[in-house]
């Protein structure tokens, strides 16, 4: 049976507005902020030095969950398509994630799972090792981007974390490929712990939440918000993008793009459940609990007449964690003596 059909069997007594937004997803064409457009700037960097100079190199998207950096990468890989040429593939560019918990042959198995290869979890390190390597210049791969690269933070052991760096190291110098690493802040202690491939890597660049202490950058936040609106199936009451209900959005989605779109699926899905055609605060509030926080106190959902209006990032709160910039629970940060505290805030 089509799944719509069962919505329609088993929708709520309130009953629905149109079937049209049932199951409602915001298809969105990648919106080109400022934060955005600077991140592809400095991938385009890095791989105009490689295709020009031949040389590799690293490059760090630095920021916390939502904040659009897997977005980022997809929208790179997808100017350089892979393309099918009789007796290989070109592959100019790929995306693949760091397992968690990675170790030298299960990063190797990650990449050359991400190129196609079938036997990617087939042999031993220094056998991956081998095929990888061999698939990267028979298939011109130029960039690799790597996502969830904080991953690489919580290997099983010390030894493990330092095979896995030093692998990483040697090969960015055996291919001289760019490498892009995409991640939370702990990514950054993966470079930062090892003094070879801290060299080879450029500063980090920051993927950070849109600000309400920056004006410009709350003003681009509304036009993010403008941009969002005329692609939903149903208008708001108060234009999104209206100052004080963009303080509002900002409070529920930390400022994050990727919560910003969810607390607006969750409104359009609320909305319609209830049989309304517009987006009123009410709804907001629904979306909120629905897609976002489904514990919040009344008094702390931004769209609240009487909530404070605070960032939502004491401990226990719903972005409590994206505050956070250690690694919690990595052997590598207990034998470093890194000691995990809100903000980021580490011995050594």
């Amino acid at each position: 049976m089509d799944p719509l059909l069962m919505m329609k069997k088993f929708v709520p007594a309130a009953g629905f507005t149109s079937d049209k937004v049932l199951g409602y997803k915001l298809l969105l064409e990648p919106i080109c902020h400022q934060r955005f457009r600077n991140a592809l700037f400095q991938i385009a960097e890095l791989h105009h030095r490689r295709r020009t100079h031949g040389v590799g190199g690293g490059v760090l998207l630095i920021g916390p969950s939502g904040a659009g950096k897997s977005t980022i990468l997809e929208a790179y890989e997808a100017e350089y398509p892979r393309a099918f040429e009789g007796q290989r593939t070109h592959l100019p560019v790929l995306v693949a994630k760091v397992p968690s918990s990675p170790t030298v042959r299960s990063l190797a198995g990650a990449i050359l799972e991400a190129m196609g290869d079938h036997k990617s979890h087939s042999g031993t390190a220094p056998e991956k090792t081998t095929r990888l390597v061999a698939f990267i210049k028979r298939c011109g791969v130029e960039m690799l981007l790597l996502d969830e690269f904080q991953h690489l933070f919580y290997p099983p052991t010390v030894a493990a974390f330092r095979d896995v760096t030093d692998w990483l190291k040697n090969l960015l110098e055996s291919t001289r490929l760019g490498i892009v690493g995409c991640g939370l802040p702990a990514a950054e202690l993966v470079i930062r712990s090892n003094e070879q491939l801290s060299r080879r890597f450029s500063p980090s660049v920051p993927v950070d939440p849109f600000s309400l202490e920056d004006e410009a950058d709350f003003i681009e936040y509304r036009g993010l918000l403008k941009a969002i609106a005329s692609c939903l199936p149903m208008e708001s009451e108060i234009p999104l993008y209206e100052a004080n209900l963009a303080r509002r959005i900002h409070a529920a989605s930390f400022g994050l793009v990727d919560y910003t779109i969810k607390l607006l699926e969750g409104a359009v899905s609320a909305a319609n459940l209830a049989g309304l055609s517009t987006l009123s605060l009410d709804v907001l509030a629904a979306g909120f609990r629905e897609r976002i926080w489904k514990d919040v106190p009344d008094i702390l959902n931004p769209f609240h007449p009487e909530s404070p209006l605070r960032p939502l990032t004491q401990p226990g709160e719903v972005f409590y964690q994206h505050t956070r910039k250690d690694p919690v629970g990595s052997p590598v940060a207990m034998k470093l003596g890194l000691r995990s505290t809100k903000g980021g805030a580490s011995n050594a």
